[in-house]
Formats: C-alpha cells, sequence, structure tokens
C-alpha cells in the first residue's frame, strides 16, 4: 500500500490514539514512538524518540475534549518538534477542528477562532491539513496550505442503508445545514425536509416552522456536531409532533458535552449515530448511541496524500 515505508511515519498526542493506530493498522504499519507528558507545572513535553529526517509525518490529532487547549497545544508542540527534527511534509490529520463554530464576527468585538487556529498551524510548521466535516466549509480559505476536507456522511450513510428503513426522509435541523443534508439525502436516495428554528441566546433553540413533510416517514436527522443535544432533541420533538414515525439522527462529531447523554437517553431519538472523530469515553456511551469509524476514509485520504495521488477521487467515489 505504501510505497516506502521507510519514509512515512503516523504519530499520534493524547487527544484519540486509539484512532491513530486504527489508521496506521489499516496502512499496514504503526504509530511511532514519541512521548506527550507535562511538567509539574501543566506544560506540554514531547519527545519524539526516532529519527524522523526527510519523513512525511502524519500526526493524528482531534482538538476536542475534554481538555480542548491541551489537546490544541500537544498538536502544535509535536508540529514544531518535527519541523525542528527536520521531517519533509508535515500533515495534521484533525478528525474534529476545534474552535470552528466563531468562524466570523456575528457581533462586535468578537474573534474569529477558526481563523486563529490556522494561522497557529500553520506557524508551527504543519504544511498540510485533513479534516473531516468542519462546521462550515469555508474555513479551508483561512490557511495558505493545501486542505482536504474529507466527508463523514458516506459512512454514516452506508450504516442508514444496512438498517433497511423504508419511506425515509432526510431533516436537516437549521438553515445553515441544508447543504449537508441534501447531500445525505442523495446518498440515500429519499426526500429532504428542512427545520426552520431560532436561537434566542446561545445553546437554546426553538423550532418555528417545517419546510417538507414527514408524516408517516422514517425521519433522519443529520448533522456536523452534537454538543448538549438541546437542538437535536428539540428537533426529534418536533418532527413526532409532525407526525413522523421513527426519528433517527446522524452526527459526524460526538461532543456531547452535559446534560446531552440525560437528553437523549429521554428522547424521541430512536438511535445517534456517530463517529470515533472525538473518542466516547465509558461514561458518555448509551443504548441510543452507535459508533462508527473513522478510520478506513482518514487512512485511504493520508495513503493518497503520501503516494501523490487525487484525494478528490477517493472523494467522488464516496459521495
Amino acid at each position: 500500500m505504501l510505497s516506502d515505508v521507510n519514509k512515512f511515519r503516523i504519530f499520534t498526542g493524547n487527544a484519540n490514539p486509539a484512532l491513530a493506530r486504527e489508521i496506521a493498522a489499516y496502512l499496514g504499519t504503526t504509530v511511532g514512538d514519541a512521548v506527550i507528558n507535562r511538567f509539574n507545572n501543566g506544560e506540554v513535553q514531547v519527545m519524539i524518540n526516532e529519527s524522523v529526517r526527510g519523513k512525511d509525518v502524519f500526526i493524528v490529532q482531534p482538538t476536542c475534549g475534554p481538555v480542548v487547549n491541551d489537546n490544541v497545544m500537544e498538536l502544535l508542540i509535536m508540529a514544531d518538534a518535527f519541523k525542528r527534527a527536520s521531517a519533509k511534509h508535515i500533515t495534521a490529520v484533525i478528525p474534529y477542528y476545534g474552535y470552528a463554530r466563531q468562524d466570523r464576527k456575528a457581533r462586535g468585538r468578537e474573534p474569529i477562532t477558526a481563523k486563529l487556529m490556522a494561522d497557529l498551524l500553520e506557524t508551527a510548521g504543519i504544511t498540510r491539513v485533513v479534516t473531516i466535516d468542519l462546521h462550515a466549509a469555508q474555513i479551508q480559505g483561512f490557511f495558505n496550505i493545501p486542505f482536504d476536507h474529507m466527508p463523514g456522511g458516506p459512512t454514516l450513510a452506508e450504516y442508514i442503508k444496512s438498517k433497511n428503513l423504508d419511506n425515509r426522509v432526510v431533516v436537516s435541523p437549521d438553515l445553515g445545514g441544508v447543504s449537508r443534508a441534501r447531500n445525505f439525502a442523495e446518498m440515500l436516495q429519499c426526500p429532504l425536509a428542512i427545520i426552520d428554528k431560532r436561537r434566542p441566546e446561545p445553546g437554546v433553540a426553538e423550532v418555528m416552522n417545517l419546510i417538507g413533510d414527514v408524516s408517516g416517514k422514517n425521519a433522519i436527522i443529520v448533522d456536523d456536531m452534537v454538543d448538549t443535544a438541546g437542538s437535536l432533541t428539540e428537533a426529534a420533538r418536533a418532527l413526532k409532533k409532525m407526525g413522523a414515525k421513527e426519528i433517527y439522527a446522524c452526527c459526524t462529531h460526538p461532543i456531547l458535552t452535559d446534560p446531552a447523554l440525560e437528553r437523549i437517553a429521554n428522547s424521541d431519538i430512536t438511535e445517534l449515530v456517530v463517529t470515533n472523530t472525538i473518542p466516547l469515553p465509558p461514561e458518555k456511551q448509551h443504548e441510543k448511541i452507535k459508533v462508527l469509524t473513522i478510520a478506513p476514509i482518514l487512512a485511504e485520504t493520508v495513503l493518497r496524500i503520501y503516494n501523490d495521488w487525487s484525494v478528490s477521487q477517493l472523494f467522488d467515489t464516496h459521495k
């Protein structure tokens, strides 16, 4: 699979080492020898215990919780270490790109953290970025280096197909997610419905209208992430009132901060399908939550980047 395994290495921080091991195993290799610890005062300590001179290095590190800033700093400091160790290329594989929700100034005196993250990654020495389902696709424009934005939808759609649900309808939970939901509906070859909601305050959503028909149908809500699950469960409640038969939800990134689990457990959602871009510890696992691995699509992307093959062909294959 790899043209020269001696010129290729995968490393990981502490954010999602299990995913890094899956990607490495898929490619027939192992995770590189590195130790990421903390000094007594909490600063990140990175030690790379093998030569990376002249090699293509891939760092698998989502910038997710439970301690987001620690994972960000691990990624930046690892990149700096590889840069100073004369790595040929440094690709950051960031399955979940943190700080993406502030991608513009919605009101005065707000930061644009998605752009700040891009600047930090480039300054640290990263030469390419791979990610899955950005919160907003235009964040790619914040980068001056190659950026591969891979879809999580095909993995989720294949699972939904395997359930053989009849009379399906894909539902976008808001107007901003219509493009994502439309692509998902095309994969499942079913109609699309759109929820019109408003946010009176951050983290609170109110359903105003529904565009489309869900009566007597199996509804599949599609979103990029689920955080507190307030919007998701409110959407499910509204769909049930409008006559939906069963309600499934597909979200790439399971952030699941409190009280998400309680809300999902008590909701009208039959099953929440997510991927392992963010690891789910035992306390965040639930019988209603199904976790799918995103390792194959990331491994194929890494393979194509290393071999100078077209990444877009992989993207087209999974549409």
